[in-house]
C-alpha cells in the first residue's frame, strides 16, 4: 500500500513509484493498481494506492485454462465428428460397396459374349459391308466400354515395361476405326517415335477412352488430330466443345457435361487417375461451339536407369 499527498507525493508507501492518479485501477508490468481518492485529505491523505501482484498473475493463469478448454473441445468434438460420422456414413459406404461388386460380377459376365461376338464377326462373309462396319463399330464400343469398366473396378498392380506410345496410338486408332468411320470422321495422325515406361493396358485405356472421348462428342464430318511430339500427345477434336465452367468437373467420376451423347461418366475419369499415377501432365484446352485438345505430357524415360 501507499499514502499520497495532494501534489502525488508519497507519506508512505510500499510500492514505489505510482504511474497514474486519474483512473480508480489500471494494470502495469502485469500489476494491479487500485487508487482512492479522499477529498477532505484526513491526516494529509490525499490518495490510497493499493498494489496487487497475484491478481494479474491469476488472470493470465485463468486465460491460458481458458484457452487449454478450447482446444481441448475442439479436439474432443473433431473425436467425436469422426465416429458419429463412419457411424452414419457406414450404411452409404455399404451399398457403394455392393454397387461396386455388382457392376464387377456383370461387366466380368460380358466379357464372353463380347468376345464371341467379335470373334463372330470376323468370320461372317456374305454381308453388306455396311452392316458389317455397324455390328463391328456397336462390337468394339462395348469392348471398349467393358475394358474401362474392368479397369476401375479391379484396380490392380500392373507390371510397366519400356512401350513405343506411336505404335500403340495407330494401333488403337485402327481398332476404333469403325466408330470414327460410322459419323463419317476422319483422324488425322502426326506421330514422332516416343519411349514411354508404364503398364501397356494403362496405355491402352488412355489412349481408347480419349479417342473414343473425342469420337462421342465431335459431329458427323468432323476431323480428330492426334499429334505425338517431344513426349506430348494431343488429341484434338472439332466438335462441341466444353464449357470452361464445366471444364474442372468433367473429370469427375459419373460426371456427364452432355447426357444427350450417352456415356457412363468414367472415361476421363480413369483418364485423370493413370496421368496422376504415372506422372503424366494433364491439360486441356476448349471452347464451347469449337472443339476441345486435350494433352498429355509423358515423362522422359532413361535406357541407363534401373527397374
Amino acid at each position: 500500500a501507499g499514502y499520497y499527498d495532494a501534489d502525488k507525493k508519497p507519506l508512505y508507501t510500499e510500492i514505489g513509484k505510482v504511474a497514474r492518479f486519474d483512473r480508480d485501477f489500471f494494470v502495469k508490468n502485469m500489476k494491479c493498481y487500485t487508487v482512492t481518492k479522499d477529498p477532505k485529505s484526513h491526516l494529509g491523505v490525499r490518495y490510497i494506492v493499493l498494489k496487487e501482484s497475484d491478481l494479474a498473475q491469476s488472470l493470465a493463469a485463468l486465460r491460458i485454462k481458458i484457452i487449454g478448454y478450447l482446444v481441448f473441445s475442439f479436439i474432443l468434438m473433431g473425436i467425436v465428428g469422426y465416429f458419429l460420422g463412419r457411424l452414419f456414413l457406414q450404411p452409404v459406404r455399404e451399398q457403394i460397396e455392393s454397387l461396386d461388386k455388382f457392376i464387377s460380377d456383370t461387366t466380368h459376365e460380358l466379357n464372353t459374349p463380347i468376345s464371341a461376338i467379335l470373334m463372330t464377326i470376323q468370320s461372317l462373309k456374305d454381308i453388306e459391308p455396311k452392316k458389317m462396319k455397324r455390328l463391328e463399330a456397336s462390337a468394339k464400343r462395348l469392348s471398349t466400354m467393358y475394358g474401362s469398366l474392368t479397369y476401375r473396378l479391379e484396380g490392380g498392380v500392373e507390371p510397366s515395361e519400356e512401350l513405343c506410345l506411336a505404335s500403340i496410338v495407330e494401333e488403337r486408332v485402327e481398332f476404333i476405326k469403325e466408330l470414327s468411320d460410322s459419323k463419317r470422321l476422319q483422324v488425322e495422325q502426326d506421330l514422332d517415335a516416343t519411349k514411354i515406361y508404364m503398364p501397356k493396358r494403362s496405355v491402352y485405356r488412355l489412349i481408347d477412352n480419349l479417342i473414343s472421348n473425342a469420337i462421342k462428342y465431335s459431329d458427323v464430318g468432323d476431323t480428330i488430330s492426334v499429334t505425338l511430339k517431344n513426349n506430348v500427345l494431343k488429341v484434338k477434336d472439332t466438335g462441341i466443345g466444353i464449357d470452361e465452367k464445366m471444364q474442372e468437373d468433367i473429370f469427375r467420376r459419373y460426371y456427364r457435361a452432355n447426357d444427350e451423347r450417352g456415356g457412363f461418366g468414367i472415361g476421363l475419369n480413369i483418364v485423370l487417375s493413370i496421368c496422376k499415377k504415372y506422372k503424366i501432365k494433364l491439360g486441356l484446352e476448349s471452347k464451347k461451339g469449337e472443339g476441345s485438345t486435350f494433352k498429355l505430357t509423358f515423362p522422359k524415360i532413361k535406357s541407363s536407369t534401373k527397374r
